[in-house]
Parts: C-alpha cells; sequence; structure tokens
C-alpha cells in the first residue's frame, strides 16, 4: 500500500516504521526540521520537511496515488483541516485523524465522516478503555481480547520464585498442574521481543505472554502466586482526561472510585462531574497522603498522570503499602520493564493505545484484527479463511510459515483449538497469528496470497 503520514512525533514515527517492516510505501511530512532528520536516519521512507497542509506538500508526497493518509500532529485542529484538504482536492480512499479533545471526537458532526475523514482515533478514549477491560479481568496483567472468542493473551513476569524460571518450553506443559492447553506466545528479555520455539529456556526478569482461554490463564496465576483479587476500592491518581474518562468507566460498574489530584480546579470539576466519587485534593508524593486518608487500604491504583516517573514511582509505593493491584500510565517503552521488577502489575500507555488502534484500521483483505504487543516488536494477526482458499485441506504441518511467526490458535465454530502439526484448515476458519514486524508481509503472503489464488 502507498501511505502518506502527516506527523513525525511518536506515534507518527512508529506506525511508519511498522508499516515499513511489512513492505509497504511510506512518505512522512514533518515540519520540525529535527523530527524530520530523526525519522529520515531511522526510518527506511522518503520524508518531507515542509507544512503538512499544504496542496504542493502533499502532491510531492504521492497523495494521489495514496491508499491511506494518516494526520497525526499535535494539534486536533490541523489533523482535522488537513484530512479535509485530502478529501476535497484528492481521491485517497481513507483518512484517518488523531483527534484528543474529547469534544470533538464525540461530536455528531463525525458520525457522518465531517471533512471525509473515516476513522477518528483518541488516545486517551483508547488507554480508558483498556484499563477499563483491564480493572475487569482482575488487573492481574496486560490483557489482549479477541473478537468471538474467549482467548486472551496476558503477560505475566517471572521472577526469582517462579515456576516457569530455568524451565524449556518444551517441557512446561508435562510440568504444569494445569493441564489445559496453553501456550507461551512471546517472551520481552532485556527490551527484546523473542518468539520462542520449544528449546527456548525462560529466565528470571524475563516478561511472558501467555496465550489460552480465561479460565486456563486464571487457573495458571493461581498457581503460579498470583490469584485473583477482589477489586471494589479503587484509587486514580490524576484527574486529567485518561483519569475522568477511567472514573467515568468504572463508577457505571458499580465501584468505589476515588480521584486524587494536586490541581483545586482539577478536583472541582471531577466532583462536580460525578457526585458518586470521592475526590481528593492533594498531591501523592506527599509521604503524609497515604496515612492520613488510609490509601493503603485500597484494592487497587491506578495512576494516570501526565509524568510517568510519578505515575511509576506512585504504583510501586502503593503497594509496597498493601495495595494489591497496580495499574500505571506509562509511555516509553524501556520503562516497561523496570515497572514489572517493581511489582507494577499493568502499564498501559496513550501512544501505544492510539498506534495499536490506527494499525487495526490500515490492513488489507481477509485479517479480521490486528493487536501490536510490546510497542509494536510483535503483531497478533487474525485471518479469516475463505471459501476457495488454497489452504484449505492443509495440514499446518504442510504450510510453511516464515520465521518469527507462529500459528497461537483457530477459532472454529466458535470453538478455540490450540492445533498441532495435524490440524487441517476448514473453510471459516479465523487462523490466529503471532510475527515480528519483519515477518508479517511474509505471513500475509501465506494467507492472503494463497486465498487469491484459489479465488483464481
Amino acid at each position: 500500500m502507498n501511505i502518506v503520514i502527516l506527523g513525525a512525533g511518536v506515534v507518527g514515527s512508529q506506525i511508519a516504521s511498522q508499516l515499513v517492516k511489512e513492505g509497504h510505501d511510506v512518505v512522512v511530512i514533518e515540519k520540525n526540521q529535527d523530527r524530520a532528520k530523526y525519522v529520515s536516519s531511522h526510518v527506511d521512507c522518503m520524508v518531507i520537511h515542509e507544512e503538512g497542509n499544504n496542496h504542493e506538500t502533499l502532491k510531492r508526497a504521492g497523495i494521489e496515488h495514496a491508499d491511506f493518509f494518516l494526520s497525526v500532529v499535535d494539534s486536533d485542529e490541523v489533523n482535522m483541516i488537513a484530512c479535509g484538504i485530502v478529501e476535497s482536492e484528492f481521491n485517497v480512499p481513507v483518512k484517518i485523524a488523531r483527534v484528543r479533545n474529547l469534544d470533538y471526537s464525540r461530536a455528531k458532526i463525525f458520525e457522518k465522516s465531517f471533512l471525509g475523514i473515516d476513522f477518528i482515533v483518541n488516545p486517551e478514549v483508547e488507554t480508558s478503555r483498556l484499563i477499563a477491560n483491564t480493572v475487569a479481568l482482575g488487573a492481574t496483567s496486560d490483557v489482549m481480547l479477541f473478537e468471538n472468542s474467549d482467548m486472551q493473551i496476558r503477560n505475566y513476569h517471572v521472577d526469582s520464585r517462579s515456576f516457569f524460571r530455568g524451565r524449556y518450553l518444551k517441557d512446561i506443559r508435562s510440568a504444569a498442574k494445569i493441564k489445559d492447553k496453553f501456550l507461551i506466545a512471546g517472551i520481552v528479555r532485556a527490551n527484546e521481543f523473542i518468539i520462542p520455539t520449544g528449546m527456548t529456556q525462560i529466565q528470571e526478569n524475563d516478561n511472558i505472554y501467555l496465550f489460552a482461554t480465561k479460565n486456563t490463564l486464571t487457573k495458571i496465576f493461581i498457581e503460579t502466586g498470583k490469584k485473583r483479587e477482589k477489586i471494589d476500592r479503587i484509587l486514580i491518581v490524576g484527574g486529567g482526561k485518561i483519569g475522568s474518562l477511567v472514573a467515568w468507566y468504572l463508577i457505571r460498574t458499580g465501584r468505589r472510585i476515588t480521584v486524587l489530584d494536586s490541581d483545586y480546579e482539577v478536583c472541582k470539576s471531577i466532583s462536580e462531574k460525578y457526585k458518586d466519587a470521592l475526590v481528593i485534593h492533594s498531591d501523592i508524593s506527599d509521604e503524609n497522603i497515604f496515612e492520613d486518608e488510609q490509601l493503603h487500604t485500597y484494592d487497587l491504583i491506578i495512576t494516570t498522570t501526565s509524568d510517568e516517573e510519578l505515575n511509576i514511582l506512585s504504583a510501586a509505593y502503593a503497594k509496597n503499602l498493601g495495595i494489591k493491584r497496580a495499574i500505571a500510565v506509562v509511555n516509553r517503552p524501556n520503562y516497561v520493564p523496570i515497572s514489572s521488577k517493581l511489582g507494577i502489575d499493568v502499564t498501559v500507555s496513550p501512544r501505544h493505545s492510539t498506534v495499536s488502534a490506527i494499525m487495526k484500521y490500515v490492513r488489507r483483505g481477509d485479517i479480521k484484527n490486528i493487536h501490536s504487543l510490546f510497542y509494536g516488536k510483535a503483531e497478533v494477526i487474525e485471518f479469516l479463511i475463505k471459501e476457495k482458499s488454497s489452504l484449505i485441506g492443509k495440514s499446518l504441518k504442510d504450510i510453511t510459515l516464515p520465521p518469527e511467526s507462529l500459528i497461537l490458535t483457530v477459532i472454529r465454530n466458535g470453538v478455540n483449538e490450540i492445533p498441532d502439526g495435524q490440524f487441517t484448515i476448514n473453510n471459516g476458519d479465523t487462523v490466529i497469528t503471532i510475527a515480528k514486524p519483519d515477518a508479517i508481509q511474509d505471513l500475509e503472503e501465506v494467507f492472503l496470497m494463497e486465498q487469491a489464488r484459489g479465488n483464481n
């Protein structure tokens, strides 16, 4: 595909990097010289150092032949106007805008493709939904859900006492007390993502991604000492956009919500908006606040301030004092393993949530869904097998997958199968795979090109 991206910030550069690795043609437009230079030296794509909402600049970027236009600069208004220009002047099938202002993104005008925008992504909304889903599942780990399936991916930090430590993957299933089927889909080690084989050995401080049904994962977490706790009283630190949205989602579940913020006006706004929430005007870094307000008695702390270091330290300190579970909003990938080591159960990134939402949309063929793992270092992709696919009737052992990829499960008639090599593909199956970015284009060739050949 041909894709033009306006904005080379963290979101724009990460999307560009992932798309380039998958073999797509990408052009990035960025007016900031330092950002343009950075992307030019780190991503194998064309970078234009100019204003993006300019007709001639867009033509230089090849907008006339683009399949997608993504506008992800910091300004909502620029993103919307840029999409409007592309809509009125060029024939681009899909226009995507990042819009952070909740008043804009909730507006009825967007239901009618205002300014030609086909898809709006709001980082705060995506992040808040993810946090709410995680809380609903016990806040024991990051959670990835799949459509029409009870399969999940959840992460697990391997400490010195862990059952998984020192074991080879080929031996884990036989050694585990749990006889239900599960897979270790990936491992984060020293900030690198590994798609393991049977001979991969789990090491201390690994962050492993477990794939199984919801019930099986619950059993695994209980058996390995991380049982699900009852979560009723929740402390939200930070009453900004994310904190406010999380409060809104969670209040509706009947849980008791407390919001703490150091800004009096923010506290006043939250107390007026959510009558059922307790609002505390204080600074979480004040060492006396935990004792004064008995914060250690809460079941869960969610830190959502704009200071990710404060989020990490506050969440870790709260768990040390006795709060059962902790979720922290963190953007930098290198902070994730640090957070796990400090005992923080879940880390959520607005940037990563934005990239994931956009990448789900920027897909072709019979791909049902896509999920990014560990800041785009691996992706889980769902492929739908259609009637004329040449893969129908083939055993998995006869399908050659690219290196750094793996079939996780096949969903057939609503039932999940974690398959072996003898498993045969049928019409209507949904095949869930995991792959590193360099392997995604070849993986799509396997599932989509074979499908196309079957149609011919």
